[in-house]
C-alpha cells in the first residue's frame, strides 16, 4: 500500500543520512577550516595575543634597563628685576635673557642583581604567557569543535524533521482516501491533520535552532552573519569513536594532561616568575653604586666685555708717606672706551663645564616603602603557589567528571540504539495493524511519536558521545580532530 512505501522511503532516506558524504560545495566549511579561521579571526585570540605582546615588551624594556642613560637638556628664558647672572654669578638688575644646554650620563655599576632578577621575572612572564595563548588556541578548537558538532546535530534533527513531515504528509493523504471509501471514521483524518500539525511545528524549531547554532560559530569565528556557511562531514566524523573507556583510567589521562596542558605549564612559570621578583624587591633593601658625568655650558645677554681702541691710563694704586708728605703710586695702562655683548659662541665657548663622580644610594627608611615591596612579592609567590596547586585540582576533576560523562554517554547512546529499534520494530507491526484497522489512529500516532522521539535520542545521544569522547581525548593529547 501506499503508506508502506511512504515508510519504506522515509526509513531509506534516514539510512542514506546515517552514512552522509562529504558536501561537494566548494565554500563548504571543514573543521579544519573553521580553526584556521578561528585562530586568525577570533577576537579572544587577538587579545591573547595582544597580552603576549605585551610580555615581550616588558622583556624587552627591562634588558634595555641595563644600558646607561643619557639625556639632554636645553633651557631659555627671561628674568626680570634683581636675579643672579648665571654665566657670572653676580647679581644683576635689570632683564635678563639667559639659555643653557646640558647632557648627562649615568650607569648603574652595583645594585645586588635587581635589574638581573626582574629581567629573568619578565622572561619567566613571557613563557606564561606563551603557554596561556597555546591554551587559548587549544580551548578554540574544543569550542569550534563542539559548535560543528551542534551545526552537524541540528541539521540531522532538520533532516529527521523533515522525513517525520513526509511520512505523516504521507499518511494524512492515505487515511483521507480510507475516509472516501468507508473504510476508517473520519475522525482519523483529524488525527491524522493535527500530527501533521506537530511534526511541521517541531520541524520549524529544528530549522530555527539549526541557524543559531550556525549563527554562534560565526560568532566564534568572527565571520560576516551574511556569509552563507555550509558545513563538510568527513565520513568518519560520526563513526563511534575508537577510544577505549574500559582501558582509559581517569588518573592516566590527568598524567598525560599534567604533561601536555599549557595552563598547568604557565602557572609554573609564573611561580618562578614571582619567586624572581622577590629576589629583584629584595636587592632593593641594600645600598646600590651608580656612576654619573655630564656637561653642560649657559649664555646670558647681560654678559659684556670691554670693547674699542685702547688708550693709555693711569690708576692709582696706593698712597706712600715719605717725611710727612703723601706720593701717589700709579700704573700705567691702557683701556677700553666701551663694552659689548660676549658673543654666543664664545660664551658657549668660556662656560663649558664638565663634571664626573660616583653615587653611593644607602636606602634607611622610605616609609616601608621597600619592606613593602618584598612582602607583597612574598605573598604573590604564595598566590601563584596556592593558583597552581587550584588549577591542578580543578584539572583532576575535570578530568574524572569528563571519563565520568563519556561512560554515562556511552551507556546512553547505547540505550538509545536498542530504544530506537524497539520503537522500529513496535512502528512496523503498529502500522500492519492500523492498515487492517486493529488500531486506532490515536495509539498509531502515539506510536509514530515514540519513534519519531528515539531517533531524535538517538541521534542527540550519539553526538554528546561523540563530544565527550572527544573531550577525554583533548585532556590527554591537547588536541582534537573531527
Amino acid at each position: 500500500m501506499k503508506l508502506k512505501s511512504a515508510a519504506i522511503a522515509s526509513i531509506s532516506v534516514m539510512l542514506l543520512f546515517a552514512n552522509p558524504r562529504p558536501l561537494a560545495a566548494q565554500d563548504a566549511w571543514s573543521y579544519q577550516r573553521c580553526v584556521d579561521y578561528a585562530l586568525a579571526h577570533n577576537l579572544t585570540l587577538q587579545q591573547s595575543v595582544l597580552q603576549k605582546r605585551l610580555a615581550e615588551l616588558t622583556l624587552k624594556q627591562n634588558r634595555l634597563s641595563q644600558l646607561p642613560t643619557l639625556n639632554a637638556a636645553m633651557n631659555g628664558g627671561y628674568r626680570f628685576g634683581r636675579s643672579i647672572d648665571p654665566t657670572q654669578n653676580t647679581f644683576v638688575t635689570q632683564s635678563l635673557f639667559n639659555s643653557g644646554f646640558s647632557i648627562d650620563m649615568s650607569a648603574d655599576i652595583f645594585g645586588w642583581f635587581t635589574k638581573q632578577n626582574a629581567i629573568a621575572a619578565s622572561k619567566y612572564q613571557l613563557y606564561a604567557q606563551n603557554f596561556l595563548l597555546d591554551k587559548a588556541r587549544n580551548d578554540m578548537g574544543m569550542n569550534i569543535a563542539n559548535a560543528f558538532l551542534q551545526i552537524l546535530l541540528a541539521n540531522e534533527q532538520v533532516k529527521i524533521g523533515k522525513s517525520q513531515v513526509a511520512l505523516s504528509q504521507a499518511q494524512l493523504e492515505n487515511t483521507k482516501k480510507l475516509v472516501a471509501a468507508g473504510s476508517v471514521p473520519e475522525s482519523n483524518q483529524a488525527d491524522m491533520e493535527a500530527q501533521l500539525a506537530r511534526d511541521s511545528s517541531t520541524l520549524i524549531t529544528a530549522k530555527n535552532s539549526a541557524i543559531t547554532t550556525v549563527l554562534q560559530m560565526k560568532a566564534l569565528l568572527n565571520l560576516e552573519f551574511t556569509v552563507p556557511f555550509e558545513t563538510e562531514l568527513p565520513e568518519a566524523a560520526l563513526s563511534a569513536p575508537v577510544l577505549n573507556l574500559a582501558e582509559t583510567s581517569p588518573e592516566m589521562v590527568f598524567s598525560a594532561a599534567l604533561a601536555n596542558q599549557p595552563q598547568y605549564k604557565s602557572d609554573e612559570m609564573m611561580v618562578k616568575a614571582a619567586d624572581r621578583s622577590l629576589a629583584s624587591a629584595k636587592g632593593a633593601l641594600y645600598p646600590s653604586l651608580r656612576f654619573g658625568a655630564g656637561a653642560g655650558t649657559s649664555y646670558a645677554n647681560t654678559n659684556n666685555e670691554p670693547f674699542g681702541v685702547p688708550r693709555p691710563k693711569v690708576d692709582t694704586v696706593g698712597v706712600v708717606d715719605i717725611n710727612g708728605t703723601s706720593y701717589k703710586v700709579v700704573k700705567p695702562g691702557f683701556e677700553r672706551p666701551g663694552t659689548r655683548l660676549i658673543p654666543f659662541p664664545d660664551q658657549i665657548s668660556n662656560n663649558f663645564g664638565q663634571n664626573v663622580g660616583l653615587t653611593l644610594s644607602i636606602p634607611i627608611l622610605n616609609g616601608w616603602r621597600q619592606r613593602g615591596e618584598v612582602e607583597r612579592a612574598r605573598i604573590e609567590v604564595e598566590n601563584r603557589k596556592l593558583t597552581m596547586d587550584v588549577n591542578r585540582l580543578k584539572l583532576r576533576q575535570d578530568v574524572y567528571t569528563a571519563h565520568a560523562d563519556a561512560v554515562g554517554a556511552l551507556q546512553k547512546y547505547n540505550a538509545a540504539i536498542t530504544t530506537e529499534r524497539a520503537s522500529q520494530k513496535a512502528y512496523d507491526f503498529a502500522t500492519k495493524r492500523f492498515e487492517v484497522g486493529l488500531m486506532n489512529s490515536v495509539e498509531y500516532i502515539t506510536t509514530q511519536t515514540n519513534l519519531f522521539k528515539a531517533q531524535i535520542d538517538r541521534v542527540s545521544a550519539q553526538y554528546d558521545y561523540i563530544f565527550k569522547v572527544k573531550l577525554l581525548e583533548f585532556y590527554r593529547d591537547q588536541k582534537i580532530s573531527l
